[in-house]
């Protein structure tokens, strides 16, 4: 599929907007969006397509500085000139006279020259939605066939499309790409009910239709020691976290706290401690759009930043954090390419894209054999933290007790990690030499602007409290 032909027609209507504000305005620019998403959902009692309205979206958000701070204005329709669209945008725009003391100034910012097209092919056009209804119907069916102990069986596709055009005086940008999440589901009873899942995501439609019903096997395996899982008995205890598990402690550990618009208005413990160790000497990790190939990897970002691979935390040195335009602007730094909105109506805000801890030069079998007792900890189910006080609480769907360096049969679920972010990163003792980035989730600011994301790493050796 080519760049989206709507946001490719509007290229001549969105300069001559920019050149009437700019009469008004140091600085504009204009963001244009037209994502396309659909979500397959097929079960035991139904199948379905529709639009997956989280992404779905089309419109337009202009980014406008004073020479003292920014303003936005968004909208969906091309149909007034451009000359009296700007007439109605400034009007709309103007500062409240009780605000001028709230606002934090900060410079016009630099507008580099710069004309690009990115374009990351996908497969997505070669099926049609009846191939992957097909597939999903086949997959649910064979699902529930292997195991009479499965009640439901779920497969969920949820392709993407993204086109986005940036304009400002000097830079000329436009991106296109794609991105499936898929996912198999089984709602499993033997003496209790348990649900588990497997997922498989690419910017590849083939991969999906190869790989996912692979994880079958292994799906009801899961399930089938699930059903035995019993409650930890709380304490402090040697871990070892597979890569959805460090993801999860990576993006609340060091993801919201390094965001920098929070360093702005003083709400994260992190500001304080850059260059000063904040976890182990072995312990590094990145973020960024170009950090890795995941949901979260875009080539430029909501500002018309380029993507970047950020090193966050050096050998156990916090060395640095991640912006959006507006925080970078207010705290003199460059920014990071983590400017990003939940859509073209919605504040950009500095959000993390793909998060992960480094791999290490350590072997699993070799972490697992070095624990006495302790617990091997499975699966992100959710988490949350504190940027102000570095707190943390992350949730996995199970653990398996290690005894004498063995893993053993005995399960439990769930199991929560809490304590100080710190603590726990200081403990880690040993990182695997192999990584898995996991991209299925979505990630809110508060409890708000969502946007997708993805975290991982290798498996890592620490200390933790359990519960």
């Amino acid at each position: 599929m080519p760049f989206s032909p709507f946001l490719d027609a509007q290229r001549p209507y969105l300069r001559a907007l920019i050149g009437a504000l700019s009469d008004s305005f140091p600085y504009v620019s204009v963001l244009g969006t037209d994502v396309r998403a659909k979500q397959f959902l097929v079960n035991r009692n139904s199948s379905s397509v529709r639009d997956n309205g989280m992404l779905t979206q089309c419109g337009f958000v202009v980014k406008l500085h004073d020479g003292k701070c920014f303003r936005e204005y968004s909208f969906d329709s091309t149909e007034l000139p451009p000359e009296e669209l700007a007439k109605k945008i400034l009007s709309a725009v103007t500062l409240s006279p009780s605000l001028e003391g709230e606002t934090i100034v900060c410079p016009v910012p630099a507008d580099e020259p710069l004309c690009k097209s990115f374009v990351r092919e996908s497969d997505f056009d070669s099926y049609a939605d009846e191939d992957i209804l097909a597939f999903a119907a086949k997959l649910k069916d064979e699902t529930l066939a292997a195991d009479a102990h499965v009640l439901n069986a779920i497969v969920v596709v949820s392709p993407c499309t993204v086109d986005k055009l940036f304009l400002s005086k000097r830079r000329e940008l436009d991106q296109h790409y794609g991105w499936c999440n898929s996912m198999l589901i089984a709602i499993y009873r033997d003496g209790k009910t348990v649900q588990v899942r497997e997922d498989v995501n690419s910017h590849r439609m083939a991969d999906i239709f190869a790989n996912l019903p692979a994880k079958r096997e292994r799906l009801l395996e899961k399930a089938k020691k699930l059903v035995t899982a019993k409650p930890i008995e709380p304490g402090v205890y040697d871990i070892i976290t597979d890569s959805s598990i460090t993801g999860l402690i990576a993006h609340e550990a060091f993801g919201h706290g390094v965001e920098m618009d929070q360093f702005v208005k003083d709400r994260a413990l992190a500001k304080s401690y850059m260059g000063k160790y904040v976890a182990s000497p072995i312990t590094n990790m990145r973020d960024g759009a170009a950090a890795t190939l995941s949901v979260a990897s875009y080539f430029f970002d909501d500002d018309g930043v380029e993507a970047q691979d950020t090193q966050i935390i050096k050998d156990g040195i916090l060395v640095a954090g991640i912006s959006d335009l507006v925080s970078a602007s207010q705290l003199g730094t460059r920014p990071t390419g983590n400017g990003r909105r939940e859509n073209f109506a919605h504040k950009a805000y500095t959000r993390m894209t793909n998060t992960f801890f480094e791999k290490g030069d350590s072997k699993l079998e070799d972490m697992i054999a070095s624990v006495k007792h302790g617990y091997m900890l499975f699966e992100t189910n959710n988490g949350m933290e504190d940027p102000k006080n570095w707190q943390i609480q992350c949730t996995a769907e199970y653990g398996i007790e290690i005894v004498d360096g063995k893993l053993t049969d005995n399960y439990v679920s769930p199991v929560v990690i809490s304590g100080s972010v710190p603590e726990l990163l200081s403990s880690i003792s040993m990182v695997s030499d192999c990584e898995e980035i996991h991209g299925s989730g979505f990630c809110g600011k508060g409890y708000k602007e969502w946007v997708p994301v993805s975290d991982g790493g290798p498996a890592l050796k620490a200390r933790a409290k359990l519960a």
